[in-house]
């Protein structure tokens, strides 16, 4: 549903803009927050263009209010904060693969850090009531040493990608303790769901071994399966995000389920959900190692449970068990 001065006119119920409405954090949150009672707006560098499939399999295109922003462009953001003036604002935007940002680090830069700090500015400049979001990342923190990562362990970024939202998290900080914003951020560990994109491993995962298992007789290229990182399922993760934008003061968190695993563990579990032996049926291929890789990755987030009285409810392996059904309706559908 494209944007109209219609809608924008009703000012009945609470109103939340989604940058980046058209990822998978972006689909499931626009599905809470429509469930909760708002008016949903989303953005995109070209709602007329794009088909927005994950809205669509969420079900909630025909819901929200979709318009075309340009976050690296400042006009582009203050115009369209000014014209919705929400009362929450969730930044979801930006390039969001490590593995590309090796390949295009000013692009990634440019579409994270550069496209927050316009948000910031932007609602500096319009309405500084406004409570504003930011989509954080453990990348940041860059190798655990096995030490669960909290909210106030250092950041030492290893990637273009990590080094981005750590800039991101910063300037979230700046903006909040300077100009009084209501602004925050949550460092959300790895989280899936059956609207991962495909150059995802996670997804590449699932969707070769339901493949495999129906008879393809292909092979899957990995990695580093050592890396070991924390896993959950994302439909949980934007309740987080939401929760973070009701609390009296403005303050940042850490979202993971405290449990990590390897890869290997996570391509052992899939497989072994559709029958098979992944031994039998996957190739390391050492071309596809990152320049630099975490070798692992693991959380403390207690003080989301403390404050925000969240707690991942998905574990791991039921995690994969629900990205398996999904893949399965996904290839069986007509």
């Amino acid at each position: 549903m494209e944007f109209t001065d219609a809608f924008a006119e009703n000012e009945a119920m609470k109103r939340a803009l989604i940058c980046g409405v058209s990822g998978q954090d972006g689909a499931y949150l626009s599905q809470l927050l429509l469930e909760k009672g708002y008016e949903v707006f989303g953005t995109s560098r070209d709602a007329q263009a794009s088909a927005f499939p994950n809205l669509h399999a969420a079900g909630v295109f025909e819901r929200i209010q979709v318009l075309s922003m340009a976050p690296n462009d400042f006009r582009s953001v203050h115009q369209a904060l000014d014209k919705i003036r929400p009362d929450e604002i969730y930044n979801l935007s930006g390039q969001t693969s490590v593995g590309l940002s090796f390949e295009q680090p000013l692009e990634t830069m440019e579409s994270i850090a550069v496209a927050t700090l316009h948000l910031l500015e932007a609602i500096k400049l319009t309405n500084a009531e406004v409570r504003f979001y930011n989509a954080a990342s453990s990348e940041s923190f860059g190798e655990s040493n096995l030490i669960p990562a909290d909210e106030l362990s250092a950041f030492r970024p290893r990637s273009p990608y990590a080094i981005a939202k750590a800039a991101a998290f910063w300037q979230v900080a700046n903006y909040r303790e300077a100009y009084g914003l209501f602004a925050c951020s949550g460092i959300l560990f790895n989280h899936e769901s059956p609207l991962r994109p495909a150059r995802f491993v996670t997804r590449k995962i699932i969707s070769a071994a339901c493949r495999i298992v129906t008879g393809s007789s292909e092979r899957l290229r990995l990695g580093n399966l050592d890396i070991v990182r924390d896993w959950g399922w994302a439909p949980e993760y934007v309740e987080a995000m939401w929760l973070i934008l009701q609390q009296p003061t403005a303050d940042d968190f850490v979202i993971a389920t405290g449990e990590s695993h390897s890869l290997r563990d996570f391509v052992e579990q899939a497989f072994a959900c559709v029958g098979l032996e992944w031994t039998d049926h996957v190739d390391i291929d050492p071309s596809l190692y990152r320049p630099t890789d975490l070798a692992s990755s693991h959380a403390c987030p207690d003080k989301a449970r403390r404050l925000l009285g969240w707690k991942a409810q998905t574990g791991f392996a039921e995690t994969i068990q629900r990205m398996i059904a999904a893949e399965h309706s996904l290839m069986s559908a007509p």
